[in-house]
C-alpha cells in the first residue's frame, strides 16, 4: 500500500549500491563547522577555554572522518561510528557549559547583560541554534544504526517516521531521511515544543525530542524574560 509503511526490509545492497546511496558529507560538515564557529562568537565567559580548543578539535575529528569515509557516507567501522559520536558529544558538552553558564547568570542576576539587552538576547540565539544542531546531529546518527548503515539497508528498523515514509507516491521510490531532515525535526522540536510531522517511535527518540523541547523552552523563556526585565 503506497501510503503506509512497508513492514518487510528489502535485504542489504550491495557495497556499490550503498556507494552510490550514501549521504554527502558536506552538509553535515557545514553544521558540525557553524556550530564551532557559534561556539566561538559566544562571550569568552561562556567559551571553553582556551577559545580555540573547539574549533581545532571539531575540525581535526572531521577530517578524520572524512579521511575515513571520503566521498559518500557509506563505510561502517566502528572506529568511525566511536569518532562521530564522541564529535557530536563534544559540540554538546561545550554547548552544555555555555548555557549553564547563562542560566547562571541569568538567575543570579548577574551584570555581565544588566544592560544589554541585545546582547542577551544575541548569547540565547547561539546556545539555542548550536543547540539545534547538535540535537539534529544526534537523530542522523543514532536514527537506523546511522548515514552509513542507512546506505546499505536504508529501510530497516526506523526509530522516527517521516511523511515520505506514509506518503510514498509522492517522493521517489529511493528516499531515505538525509541530515536536513534530522535538522528539521531538531528546528520544530525545539520551536514547537513537540512533534509535528515526524513521529518517533523508538523510546530513546521520544526521550531525546523531549530533552531538546525542555532545553530550548528552559533557555527561551530565561532569557526572553530577562530580556523584557532590562528594557522595562
Amino acid at each position: 500500500m503506497a501510503s503506509g509503511l512497508n513492514p518487510v526490509a528489502p535485504p542489504p545492497l550491495t557495497p556499490d549500491q550503498a556507494a552510490a546511496r550514501g549521504e554527502q558529507w558536506w552538509p553535515v560538515a557545514l553544521a558540525i563547522l557553524v556550530a564551532a564557529l557559534l561556539h566561538v562568537v559566544l562571550p569568552a565567559k561562556y567559551r571553553v577555554s582556551p577559545p580555540w580548543v573547539v574549533p581545532v578539535v571539531m575540525l581535526a575529528l572531521l577530517a578524520a572522518l572524512i579521511i575515513g569515509d571520503p566521498g559518500r557516507i557509506d563505510r561502517q567501522k566502528p572506529w568511525l561510528r566511536i569518532t562521530t559520536r564522541i564529535a557530536i558529544a563534544f559540540m554538546t558538552m561545550a554547548n552544555l557549559f555555555a548555557a549553564a553558564h547563562l542560566v547562571a547568570d541569568i538567575l543570579t542576576n548577574n551584570k555581565l547583560f544588566a544592560n544589554n539587552a541585545v546582547g542577551l538576547l544575541a548569547t540565547g540565539g547561539v546556545i539555542w541554534a548550536t543547540n539545534v544542531i547538535t540535537f539534529g546531529l544526534w537523530f542522523w546518527d543514532l536514527d537506523r544504526g546511522g548515514a552509513a548503515a542507512r546506505a546499505h539497508q536504508p529501510y530497516a528498523n526506523p526509530s522516527l517516521v517521516f511523511p515520505e515514509m506514509q506518503h510514498a507516491s509522492y517522493v521517489p521510490t529511493t528516499w531515505v531521511p538525509i541530515f536536513a531532515d534530522y535538522l528539521v525535526l531538531a528546528f520544530w522540536t525545539a520551536t514547537a515544543f513537540s512533534p509535528t510531522d515526524i513521529s518517533a517511535i523508538k523510546r530513546w527518540a521520544k526521550l531525546l525530542m523531549m530533552m531538546e523541547a525542555v532545553a530550548s523552552l528552559g533557555i527561551g523563556a530565561l532569557v526572553i524574560a530577562r530580556a523584557i526585565n532590562i528594557l522595562q
